[in-house]
């Protein structure tokens, strides 16, 4: 697996590079000490230590509050596990699986839902008797249409090694499409390289790539000409984002985001309202908060920005849109709500 150098991986790292202070060190060990920490140079450089609200190191620096457990958080908040018939797939839906082929990323995120399965001292890799059986799951249901690679984070793994998986699942014929789920292009956009590039392409398939960034500024200029690289390969990007307390709460930050993707030649994708990890509290706003942020975001923002928001309802049972509303009816009239609030009749 590709590995940078310089990644900041202990409090103590994150207090030399001055994005946490000396003091918060001991408060932090404890956090490290549960979920994985890292953070690449390409994200720490995107961190201002001099503000306290930086919504980059809101994303990335551990917190104390993620060990204040809250109400209705999980270890498993959206049940990959009751669907999970081998190891490493996750068959929820019924044309498409997850295959999860690393435990391991380039950078850990505070909110993650699979926090307490990935990081350093999980097993780095699918083993290749599990990947041989998970794979041979997917070969025996026709119904598979889609495999979405991710873990863990897929491009983590060299090109040869993703390149022998796409060219496996390249030989399954009634699989034709393959997504990767991925945060390498603003985590460590020098490792999207022309051979990592080349190793997505699926024989026979369509590959489609999709990014998660949560903030602006993650697509910096390197970062942007790490998804060109994709992009102009012929592999279309998709984008997903985690709406974050102080990350993107806001109408402002939110455009510019989904903007900021249409600029990459990224489709914006999926809102996630934030799952019900543990210790994720802080983190995550309300329902009605979400929906107010996309009734503003409609009408205001091209319809080339609009992501779906949506909900992974506990327990398995599948995601599921939960924006606003706009239609009302009592079975004789239909009522549309506009942009700007206002009302009109339709017939129904």
């Amino acid at each position: 697996m590709n590995r940078t150098p310089d990644i900041l991986r202990t409090p103590a790292e994150l207090a030399a590079a001055g994005l946490v202070p000396d003091g918060a060190r001991a408060a932090l060990e404890r956090v490290a000490a549960r979920y994985a920490v890292a953070i690449t140079p390409a994200l720490a450089a995107l961190i201002d230590p001099n503000d306290p609200d930086d919504p980059i190191a809101r994303q990335f620096v551990p917190d104390p509050a993620e060990l204040e457990a809250a109400r209705g958080e999980s270890a498993d908040p959206i049940g990959d596990e009751a669907h999970s018939p081998v190891e490493g797939v996750v068959h929820r839906y019924p044309d498409r699986v997850l295959l999860k082929l690393v435990h391991v990323c380039a950078v850990y995120c505070r909110f993650c839902f699979r926090r307490e399965m990935v990081g350093p001292g999980r097993e780095a890799m699918l083993a290749p008797e599990k990947l041989d059986a998970a794979l041979a799951y997917v070969a025996a249901r026709r119904e598979i249409w889609e495999v979405i690679l991710t873990g863990g984070d897929p491009l983590v793994l060299s090109p040869r090694r993703l390149g022998e998986v796409m060219r496996r699942l390249g030989a399954i014929d009634h699989v034709k499409v393959v997504r990767v789920h991925t945060r390498l292009p603003v985590a460590d956009p020098a490792q999207v390289t022309p051979e990592l590039v080349r190793a997505l392409a699926c024989p026979g398939k369509t590959t489609y790539v999709a990014l998660h960034a949560n903030h602006p500024r993650e697509l910096a200029p390197a970062a942007r000409a790490a998804c060109a690289r994709i992009v102009d390969a012929g592999i279309p990007m998709l984008s997903q984002t985690v709406l974050l307390r102080g990350v993107n709460d806001n109408l402002a930050t939110l455009a510019a985001l989904m903007r900021a993707f249409v600029e990459c030649r990224i489709r914006p994708y999926y809102l996630h309202h934030g799952d019900l990890a543990p210790g994720t509290s802080h983190l995550r706003t309300t329902l009605a908060e979400g929906q107010a942020l996309m009734r503003a975001l409609r009408g205001r923002v091209s319809g080339l920005c609009q992501p779906a928001y949506v909900l992974d309802i506990p327990g398995g049972h599948g995601k599921v849109p939960v924006g606003p509303d706009y239609l009302e009816s009592d079975g004789e009239q239909v009522r549309v709500t506009d942009i700007h609030g206002r009302v009109h009749d339709y017939p129904p």
